[in-house]
């Protein structure tokens, strides 16, 4: 009789294992979407077709991650920019012949000077408008017992037409108070806008800070240094043109997720600058932008959505008003006035 060892021999074949599933939960509240809002970020399938020159800082063949380097402080000054918007009515405005759709909004943006030195943070500007978007081409103001809303033209009256209105109203609200609060005397002022540059590319040291990611911009094997990125590396300066061109990287945050796309923040500054100075500001936002991160505990999009970003956006909802009044001042205001008067 032969006795079969309870071991495999060397010659046996080796089973094969079925691969360990790994699981893998976005960090941000669920409410608010997503980091990445798109499955094929991470394998760089399905890419942008925006328009790409990757050798700005390295050639595209020896891309690897950029680590902070030993001389490179961080701004003593820097100044945030955020604005927030609300819709507080749909509306119809028009005359006896002619009556368009219409968005009633409010609409408020400030800047937070964030003083490193004295690791201190103050709101220094804040503003709010109201104003209500249309085709409508007669122009006025709509008064209301909580405020006057003017009426602004908007290409057309649907709902992506009346948005785009307001939120070019937004940007130019924004611009608008970063001009006011900045410092031109002092040089180490940095300036981050909230979202991507558009209109902001004329002001001077100023990066577009984008924190969440609706389409891949690489491919491979550049996006494969991308997702190996660790925490405060970035990927090398290269230049995105879409709409809008402009100088780009990516930035990866401290954080606790696993996820090879998570924590990742892509940052624009001028296409008028000097390469060399693109450069040297995305050196600095690897020495300064990771000491805003947010924690998961205090805020739904940690560590993306920047703390003092945060604390700006509440103060910012704040002074928009209650919308319940706001839109009942409006239908009130309606019954009185003929809509554009």
């Amino acid at each position: 009789m032969t006795r079969v060892a309870s071991g495999r021999s060397g010659a046996e074949p080796a089973v094969k294992r079925p691969a360990q599933m790994q699981l893998f939960v976005d960090a941000w509240d669920p409410s608010y979407g997503a980091g990445v809002e798109t499955g094929d970020f991470v394998s760089g399938a399905g890419a942008s077709e925006a328009r790409l020159e990757l050798d700005v800082e390295r050639d595209p063949a020896v891309w690897e991650p950029i680590s902070p380097p030993p001389d490179v402080r961080a701004a003593d000054v820097a100044l945030l920019v955020d604005g927030v918007r609300r819709t507080d009515a749909r509306v119809w405005v028009g005359d006896e012949t002619d009556v368009h759709p219409g968005l009633a909004a409010s609409f408020a943006a400030g800047v937070v000077r964030c003083d490193l030195r004295r690791a201190t943070a103050e709101v220094i500007t804040a503003r709010v408008e109201r104003a209500v978007f249309t085709p409508f081409t007669a122009s006025g103001a709509i008064e209301t017992s909580a405020g006057r809303y003017p009426v602004l033209a908007a290409k057309s009256g649907e709902l992506p037409a009346l948005s785009g209105a307001l939120q070019q109203q937004l940007q130019a609200l924004e611009s608008a108070v970063l001009a006011e609060s900045r410092d031109e005397s002092t040089a180490d002022e940095l300036l981050v806008a909230d979202g991507p540059l558009r209109g902001r590319a004329g002001i001077s040291r100023v990066l577009g800070y984008i924190k969440s990611h609706e389409k891949p911009y690489l491919k491979p094997p550049q996006s494969k240094v991308l997702t190996a990125l660790r925490t405060g590396q970035r990927t090398p300066v290269f230049k995105l043109g879409t709409r809008w061109e402009q100088y780009t990287w990516y930035l990866r945050l401290p954080g606790q997720s696993g996820a090879p796309w998570s924590n990742l923040a892509r940052i624009e500054c001028s296409v008028e600058l000097p390469p060399q100075a693109a450069i040297a500001l995305a050196d600095l936002s690897m020495i300064t932008l990771p000491r805003f991160a947010a924690t998961a505990y205090k805020d739904p999009r940690a560590p993306q959505n920047l703390v003092p970003i945060a604390g700006l956006e509440r103060r910012l909802r704040s002074m928009l008003g209650d919308g319940r009044l706001l839109h009942r001042a409006l239908t009130l205001a309606a019954h009185r006035v003929p809509a554009g008067v």
